[in-house]
């Protein structure tokens, strides 16, 4: 009998514990729980709450060129950066604007570098341009519909030194919109590079062979 009671007390005993045990998981509520998976966008980022920086725009920088020399500057420009994989990204002279060009590149140094002892090249400005102050200025390029040929006779009829100055066309490249001309009044022919639009066609060689043709008739 006694060894009877000595099972049923210790049976009881069991009971009892795990019931301590159920009414402590009662008392204190569920079990935890695992911690909530991080949402899509903080997984892309590594970071709850941490979102990807906007792209930023690159610096814009004033440089000052000698007058009438912007297109010669810019292409210095662009051979030298090429030349010491300088990171400058765009170059930019406005229509009217007369003096200065406009660098976009990575930072001041490389801009500064790019430029560096370029000829008619004057120097950076101290101040940054937003892009907001030259964006009435940029329009998309326009292709100029000349009908030019190789030996027409046209007269220039921009720039101040060869205005109103008959040439011969020689070269045409339409990929630049240039035209290479000799000047008719010049002792020794002198190949000039011109934009196409700098010229007007007044005579056209084909013309001319149809007029004497018609003269010998």
């Amino acid at each position: 009998m006694a060894g009877g009671n000595d099972m049923a007390n210790k049976e009881g005993k069991e009971d009892e514990l795990e019931l301590n045990l159920n009414d402590t998981e009662n008392v204190f509520g569920e079990a935890p729980k695992k911690e909530a998976e991080p949402k899509a966008s903080e997984k892309s980022t590594g970071k709850a709450g941490v979102q990807a920086a906007p792209e930023e725009r690159s610096p814009i920088f004033a440089l000052r060129t000698t007058a009438n020399r912007e297109e010669q500057v810019m292409d210095f420009i662009s051979s030298n950066a090429k030349k010491k994989k300088l990171e400058v990204y765009s170059l930019i002279h406005p229509h009217g604007m007369r003096g200065y060009i406009f660098m976009e590149a990575k930072n001041r140094q490389d801009a500064e570098q790019a430029a560096f002892r370029i000829p008619y090249a004057r120097g950076l400005l101290d101040k940054e341009v937003a892009y907001e102050e030259i964006e009435h200025m940029l329009e998309p390029s326009k292709k100029v519909e000349v009908n030019i040929q190789k030996g027409d006779i046209v007269e220039i009829i921009s720039g101040a030194a060869f205005k109103h100055s008959q040439a011969k066309v020689t070269r045409i490249d339409k990929t630049k919109e240039e035209i290479v001309v000799e000047l008719l009044e010049s002792a020794v022919p002198i190949p000039i590079t011109l934009k196409l639009d700098a010229v007007k066609v007044i005579r056209r060689e084909s013309e001319e062979g149809e007029a004497a043709k018609h003269q010998e008739e």
